[in-house]
C-alpha cells in the first residue's frame, strides 16, 4: 500500500545548527508546496532554467515538448508559463547543449557547447528576444567550455572552462558589457581549473568549482568571490569548501553551495565566510536556490544524513531521511518536511528561485516527482 505524503512528512524531520548535527526533531515547513503543477515533458535532459516574470526558459539537451499530449519540436531552448503550464511560442533553436541562461530585461543570453543558434552562427554564447526569440547581434568567440551565467552591474558575466575570449586572454572567467555586448576589458579576474556556478549578490560575484587559486591567489579553493565592478577578490570571504563546488546561491543572509565529494553537501556561510551550518547527503548536490531565506538544494543523492559522516561508498553512515534528488533546509541548518520525491540517476541539475512569484523552478533528467509523471521540469509554489 503507498504511504501518504502526510505520513512521509511525518516520519521525516531533523535538526542540525551551525554545522553541528544535534539529532533529530520535527523543523519548520518549507515555504513552497511540494507537488508540482503539470508542465510541458521534455524528451532530453533540462541543464538550465531561468525566470522572467511569470516565463520560466528553459535550456538543456532536448530536441522535442510535449504538451497537451501533442509533440512539439524545441532545439535545446523553449519557454512556459509557471501560473499555466502552457508551452511558449518562444522557440529559437541550438544545435548542441546549452548548459546556462541568464535573463535581464527583454534579453535572454544562453551559453553552452553549440557553434549554431537559430540557423546562425554562434560560439557558446547567443542573445535572443524575450519574447519573439530573435537571434540578437551579440557574438564572441570563446575558447573552451561554458558551464554559468550571472548578470549584475550592467554586464554579463560568463564562467567555465576557457582560457581567452575573443583571442583576448580570460582564464575562466569573462564579462560582457549589457549596453553594448562589447567584451569588458576591465573585468578580468582568473581561476587555476573549472569554474562550474555563479552568484551575484550586492557587489560581489561568487563563484563556484574545482579551482584552488583566485586571482592567482591561494587559499581561494573552490569558493571565492570578486568585485562586480573591478574584479578584485574579496580579501574577507575564503571558506575553502573540502570538495568540489557545483552549484552556488547568495542572498541578504549569506552564500549557499551544492559540494561534491565522498557522498555530498549543502553548505551555507555568512558574507564574512563564517559556517551557518552543513548538511550531509549520499550523492552530489549539484543545484541550489535560495527563496525567503530557505536553501533548495537538487542532485543524486537518495538521503539525507543525520550525522556528518559517510561510509567509504559516500551513504550515510548514521541514520537518515528519504530525500530523492530534492531537499530544503531552513535559515537555521534544520532540514525542512519539503520532500517532492524525483527520480532518476542524475535526478536534478538546475534549481532557480522566482522571489516575485514564491515560485522554485527545476530542471533535470528526472521523469518523475512524487509518483507522478513530470519530465525534467517542476515548480513549486
Amino acid at each position: 500500500m503507498r504511504i501518504s505524503q502526510r505520513l512521509r512528512v511525518a516520519l521525516t524531520a531533523g535538526v542540525v545548527l551551525a554545522g553541528t548535527f544535534l539529532g533529530w526533531s520535527p523543523a519548520r515547513a518549507a515555504e513552497v508546496g511540494a507537488e508540482s503543477p503539470v508542465l510541458p515533458s521534455f524528451n532530453g535532459s533540462v541543464y538550465a532554467v531561468a525566470f522572467r516574470g511569470s516565463t520560466v526558459y528553459a535550456g538543456g539537451n532536448f530536441t522535442s515538448v510535449t504538451t497537451h499530449g501533442r509533440r512539439v519540436p524545441r532545439g535545446r531552448l523553449a519557454a512556459f508559463d509557471a501560473r499555466t503550464g502552457e508551452l511558449l511560442d518562444w522557440a529559437p533553436t541550438a544545435d548542441r547543449t546549452v548548459r546556462a541562461l541568464a535573463v535581464t530585461g527583454d534579453s535572454v543570453y544562453a551559453a553552452g557547447d553549440f557553434g549554431t543558434v537559430s540557423g546562425a552562427e554562434r560560439d557558446a554564447l547567443a542573445r535572443f528576444d524575450a519574447d519573439s526569440g530573435e537571434l540578437g547581434e551579440f557574438s564572441h568567440e570563446v575558447a573552451g567550455s561554458p558551464r554559468a551565467l550571472a548578470i549584475t552591474h550592467g554586464r554579463l558575466y560568463l564562467a567555465g572552462d576557457f582560457t581567452a575570449v575573443d583571442d583576448e586572454e580570460r582564464l575562466r572567467l569573462a564579462a560582457f558589457r549589457l549596453s553594448d555586448g562589447e567584451l569588458d576589458e576591465d573585468w578580468t579576474p582568473t581561476a587555476d581549473a573549472p569554474v562550474y556556478a555563479l552568484a551575484t549578490a550586492g557587489r560581489r560575484v561568487y563563484l563556484g568549482g574545482s579551482f584552488h587559486r583566485t586571482n592567482d591567489v591561494s587559499s581561494t579553493r573552490r569558493l571565492s568571490a570578486v568585485d562586480a565592478r573591478s574584479g578584485e577578490l574579496v580579501p574577507g570571504f575564503r571558506p575553502q569548501p573540502s570538495a568540489v563546488v557545483y552549484a552556488v546561491a547568495a542572498d541578504g543572509d549569506g552564500v549557499y553551495a551544492g559540494l561534491g565529494g565522498l557522498g555530498g553537501r549543502a553548505e551555507s556561510w555568512t558574507p564574512a565566510g563564517r559556517p551557518r551550518w552543513s548538511r550531509y547527503f549520499d550523492g552530489d548536490v549539484q543545484a541550489v536556490a535560495a527563496l525567503d531565506g530557505t536553501a533548495y538544494v537538487g542532485g543524486h543523492f537518495d538521503r539525507a544524513c543525520t550525522s556528518a559522516t559517510v561510509d567509504r561508498f559516500g551513504d550515510c553512515d548514521d541514520d537518515s531521511r528519504s530525500r530523492v534528488k530534492l531537499a530544503a533546509i531552513d535559515s537555521d541548518g534544520d532540514l525542512t518536511d519539503w520532500a517532492p520525491q524525483a527520480n532518476g540517476v542524475q535526478g536534478v541539475r538546475a534549481l532557480t528561485a522566482s522571489p516575485s512569484l514564491g515560485v522554485i523552478a527545476a530542471g533535470g533528467d528526472f521523469t518523475m516527482i512524487g509518483g507522478d509523471a513530470h519530465h525534467r521540469v517542476a515548480t513549486f509554489n
